[in-house]
């Protein structure tokens, strides 16, 4: 007996040191853009029906991605717990309803709860997913990713994505649905923003919203696949008559006589929500 007595706090500490560095939640993150077609909207021959009644095809198209931030929200007034195996920043070794902090002093379990839950809700990026590729949007692969830090994560619950969008190319032609005509034919267009040697900045910087858990109560393996649709609703708010073709007989929208309508259509680029879709499972 007295020997077990001796033992019991030597692996009490040796079980919350083992536990403490333990993921809850590993993720295997992908990403995948594309240019989908609306069903509804099929006006024949590859066109695409939008709301000023104008018809348009994309011949060619991608997207240049910067990176993917993963983000969590924290306090904001909830009660905020925490698992005593994975303690939080500046905390360690949890056990018999104390843990650790890195000045030496023992802190109560309710007082670690108390300062997470204190100070108003924060966001925090929890992973950071380099993409810093660009990505056809007609063939619309799906590409691995990985993780900065490092895609073992701690208690918390991922709940929402920011996306970088660094860079937009088109093709295509439109045509005039409403009889009469607004103009006679077919044209053809293309834009690229940025313009090549422009300052390099963001086209857009998207959100979309997800409830991704990382605890004990859901499968740790997470298999997060992020996804980017852009529809022919991006192009609903152009003007296709009032754009000019240049010389060469093509609406180039990067044109300076164009500029509104490119404007018109990057505001809707900025309006997009990028999807989620979750799958889990055992390591």
């Amino acid at each position: 007996m007295r020997r077990f007595l001796q033992w019991l706090p030597v692996a009490l500490l040796s079980g919350c040191a083992l536990d403490a560095g333990e993921g809850f939640a590993v993720l295997e993150p992908s990403v995948q853009a594309a240019y989908t077609p609306l069903p509804r909207r099929d006006a024949g021959d590859g066109y695409q029906a939008l709301a000023s009644d104008f018809q348009l095809r994309i011949d060619s198209g991608a997207v240049s991605l910067g990176s993917i931030d993963l983000l969590a929200s924290s306090g904001g007034g909830g009660a905020t717990t925490f698992d005593p195996s994975s303690p939080p920043p500046g905390y360690s070794l949890c056990h018999n309803g104390h843990c650790h902090s890195d000045d030496g002093a023992l802190v109560d379990y309710e007082d670690i709860e108390a300062e997470l839950g204190g100070g108003g809700s924060t966001t925090t990026t929890v992973a950071n997913l380099p993409v810093d590729s660009e990505l056809d949007l007609l063939a619309a692969p799906t590409v691995g990713l990985t993780c900065k830090p490092d895609c073992e994560l701690t208690r918390t619950t991922v709940s929402s994505g920011r996306w970088s969008i660094t860079g937009l190319r088109m093709t295509g032609s439109v045509r005039d649905g409403r009889v009469p005509a607004r103009f006679a034919g077919v044209r053809t267009f293309r834009f690229t923003v940025p313009t090549p040697g422009a300052e390099a900045e963001p086209v857009a910087v998207l959100n979309g919203e997800m409830d991704v858990p990382s605890d004990r109560e859901n499968a740790p393996r997470v298999a997060l696949g992020l996804k980017l649709a852009l529809t022919p609703e991006l192009f609903d708010a152009v003007d296709w008559s009032a754009a000019e073709e240049g010389l060469d007989g093509v609406v180039n929208l990067n044109a300076f006589a164009n500029k509104a309508v490119l404007a018109a259509l990057l505001q809707k680029v900025g309006e997009v929500s990028p999807t989620v879709e979750v799958n889990r499972g055992a390591r």
